[in-house]
């Protein structure tokens, strides 16, 4: 076994007859100690079971969601494990990495950085879509049937990652998505730091861009707060939508009225994103 398929456990604790569990390992696509969560939920204890992957926003770790979400319920009487990774590498204080919330650490956009010096750690697209599922297949008892949600940068990833592995996830929502990170001030900060100048490979992590390249037909279900402060400056869902209608991908977008950005909101509708995709987790290919 080898070093990344190395697990210590950090913590378990019990809730609604399964188990949240945190646990340490080196992760190669990162070059750093990473941890994660994951919520086995009691079907795990009787055989294997599919599993709804979850990435978080900017300054969150792998812990916001499994504490403030609401989710553990729903997961359990579903039967659908939650993997939470972390929002980037952890513990190395490269230059610049702590000095603001929305680039650096707790801020990796789920991508692989080709900047130095953040190439040879910033892997976060590596680390979620092969590494760690790799590692997650050998120690628990999930079944190889998968999906993906997120929030805000979280939110992102998800479509991104749906977006450019056709067929990977039975299925792909967000709260609040950064949908067009190369035109905001967030991803436009990101890419320039972890990309550079490459219009190109910039595109290739924008989900409205490559819903116009045709990437994939995978329908997309999105909730967005209309009281977000971040709606207007960050998250342009009309970009989306708009994409979406020119190119006649399959969308479900719900605005709502009164919810901002916070976990309030996604312990709101959480329940209904965990039916959706465990719906299609547990139907037949």
């Amino acid at each position: 076994m080898s070093m990344s398929e190395q697990l210590e456990l950090v913590s378990a604790t019990k809730s609604f007859g399964g188990w949240v569990k945190r646990y340490k390992h080196y992760s190669r696509a990162l070059d750093c100690d990473m941890i994660f969560a994951i919520y086995l939920p009691p079907q795990a204890e009787e055989g294997r079971v599919p599993l709804m992957w979850w990435l978080s926003g900017l300054t969150c770790n792998d812990e916001n969601f499994m504490q403030k979400a609401g989710a553990l319920k729903t997961a359990a009487e579903l039967g659908v494990a939650i993997v939470c990774p972390d929002t980037s590498p952890r513990g190395l204080d490269l230059p610049g990495e702590h000095e603001s919330y929305d680039f650096g650490s707790g801020a990796g956009f789920y991508l692989n950085a080709k900047r130095e010096p953040w190439s040879r750690h910033y892997r976060m697209y590596d680390y979620v879509t092969e590494e760690l599922p790799s590692v997650v297949r050998l120690h628990f008892p999930v079944n190889g049937r998968e999906s993906i949600s997120g929030h805000s940068m979280g939110g992102h990833g998800a479509l991104v990652l749906a977006l450019r592995q056709p067929g990977r996830y039975a299925a792909v929502s967000a709260f609040a998505p950064i949908v067009n990170p190369t035109q905001v001030p967030w991803g436009q900060k990101a890419f320039e730091n972890y990309l550079g100048d490459d219009v190109g490979l910039r595109t290739q992590y924008d989900a409205c861009e490559l819903v116009a390249k045709g990437s994939s037909r995978q329908p997309l279900f999105i909730d967005q707060g209309e009281a977000d402060n971040f709606l207007e400056e960050q998250l342009k869902p009309e970009r989306l939508e708009a994409v979406c209608e020119e190119h006649d991908h399959p969308l479900t977008l719900r605005r709502h009225p009164g919810y901002d950005h916070s976990y309030f909101f996604i312990a709101s509708f959480i329940d209904e994103h965990l039916r959706y995709h465990a719906e299609r987790l547990y139907s037949k290919r």
